[in-house]
């Protein structure tokens, strides 16, 4: 299946659209600036970014966080991967994403995707997905950048598609 074409606001002023961009990319869709695991998971996203980009993938993050929420923690968080924001709820329905609603005001003000992971190839199909419907199931990074790196060596097909 292709990666939708889909497109976001990023926080350096630029245009996410995965579809778009060439040769191997992952895409981590995190639940937003609320979310405590969602600084861990891509702080080791931060830490692996070099590994990443020694094995040729080019990775991104995402969340439902307006402008101003998503800005002000790349740039607490020292994220250097690009990051997107405004990910509508139809947006997240349309990647098979699970979508939740606030449970207070100090959590966040609108719905907002489960985490996702999606690794797309140069064909632009994904190759690998990762879908939780909460923000503690989430693919080891390490791991996944390992499994990655076999598929490109051995040319492994895109499986569960029977």
């Amino acid at each position: 299946m292709a990666f939708p074409a889909m497109d976001w606001p990023q926080t350096d002023g630029g245009r996410l659209n995965p579809a778009a961009m060439t040769g191997w990319r992952m895409l981590v869709v995190y639940r937003g600036a609320h979310c405590p695991l969602c600084k861990t998971y891509l702080k080791t996203l931060e830490e692996l970014k070099p590994a990443f980009a020694e094995a040729g993938i080019a990775v991104a993050a995402l969340s439902a966080d307006p402008a101003d929420r998503a800005v002000a923690e790349a740039s607490e968080q020292g994220w250097t991967f690009p990051v997107g924001y405004d990910l509508t709820p139809d947006q997240m329905r349309g990647l098979g994403l699970y979508v939740s609603a606030p449970r207070s005001s100090q959590e966040t003000d609108r719905p907002f995707a489960e985490p996702g992971v999606f690794v797309i190839n140069p064909d632009g199909a994904v190759q690998i997905v990762d879908i939780s419907n909460a923000p503690f199931a989430r693919p080891d990074l390490a791991a996944l950048l390992r499994g990655i790196s076999f598929v490109q060596a051995k040319g492994y097909p895109i499986r569960g598609t029977a």
